[in-house]
């Protein structure tokens, strides 16, 4: 293997990252995984544009109360070398970072900008979505921070919350009602009953909500937990999540969330999705891709717990920007 010039090597460590949000959290975790797989220092600098200039957006300029001479502005300089974007919002402060900068940035955005592939130097979408272009990277899952590093030191120092659960242990990452999705009564039972014939099968069952979760679904889970020996995340302590995914032996996730399902299918582990009533025709193309290639399974349905190839996107976006950026310098 070749290894770096020192000079080259120092020059990359140096490297600054801002991560650009409105504040969205499934947006802002996208960001930061990319940020950590690439090793380097990041800061988030959140937009908060006004009305209204936020009916423009993505089109539109920034709100000029947050231009980069205004105390506080998210655009303040020295400028980074690398910028990660997503969301809506950030699209005209991408923009406008980029001519602040010199075009020395290097930008990335995370999904689909709507306003073309002019947007960043690199853009990432889901397989779902319709953008193509030469500096387009598409792959099927979204980025995420639980790495494979994080999933083995989990694994390897189990969070005492869930290192004595009785195996087959079987994570459940239930999810909740959204624009496009609901649970209905029928939904809730469904879900519900499938779990509780899963348990009663053996093995445990290691459940988090969301806070979309509907107090229905909440409930019937709290009743579940208490049947056996299982774990319920009630919100207190750190977020099982992580330990969760690498303890598992099987997951069980809801399919309102293509966050969720990337980061279930992260862990290595078969997994199983719920669908709730609903749908929409971007998050139905990103779940039949996956079972076309065998990723997901059915849930209710038999559980398997079998290991599998991890499915994460995380690195190769890191992989190519760091390709883009080394193809700039040359």
């Amino acid at each position: 293997m070749l290894k770096k010039d020192p000079e080259t090597a120092k020059a990359e460590d140096d490297r600054s990252i801002w991560i650009l949000s409105d504040g969205k959290a499934g947006d802002e975790i996208q960001c930061m995984g990319v940020a950590e797989a690439l090793g380097l220092p990041y800061q988030i600098r959140r937009v908060a544009p006004r009305k209204p200039f936020v009916w423009a957006m993505p089109w539109g300029p920034i709100d000029p109360r947050e231009a980069e001479t205004r105390p506080g502005s998210p655009l303040a300089p020295p400028y980074p070398d690398i910028a990660i974007a997503s969301g809506r919002r950030t699209v005209p402060y991408l923009r406008r970072l980029k001519k602040l900068s010199g075009g020395r940035t290097f930008t990335v955005f995370l999904k689909d900008p709507r306003t073309g592939t002019s947007a960043a130097d690199l853009i990432w979408v889901g397989e779902h979505d319709r953008l193509r272009g030469a500096n387009v990277l598409v792959t099927p899952t979204a980025p995420h921070r639980h790495s494979a590093e994080k999933l083995a030191a989990a694994r390897a120092q189990p969070d005492t919350r869930l290192g004595d659960l009785p195996s087959p242990r079987i994570a459940v990452l239930a999810g909740g009602n959204s624009r496009h999705h609901s649970f209905t009564p029928e939904d809730i039972s469904r879900f519900a009953d499938g779990l509780g014939d899963a348990a009663r099968q053996g093995g445990s069952l290691m459940i988090t909500a969301s806070r979309r979760t509907p107090p229905a679904l909440s409930h019937r889970l709290e009743q579940l937990a208490e049947t056996g020996n299982h774990f319920l995340w009630d919100g207190s302590g750190e977020n099982p999540l992580l330990a969760m995914l690498a303890l598992a032996d099987t997951i069980v996730v809801t399919g309102d969330s293509t966050n969720m399902v990337g980061e279930a299918l992260a862990a290595g582990r078969p997994v199983h999705v719920f669908m709730p009533s609903g749908g929409h025709h971007r998050l139905d193309r990103f779940l039949t891709g996956l079972r076309q290639i065998g990723a997901i399974h059915p849930f209710p349905g038999p559980l398997k717990t079998t290991t599998c190839e991890p499915l994460d996107s995380t690195p190769q976006i890191a992989a190519a920007i760091r390709d883009r950026l080394a193809s700039r310098k040359a």
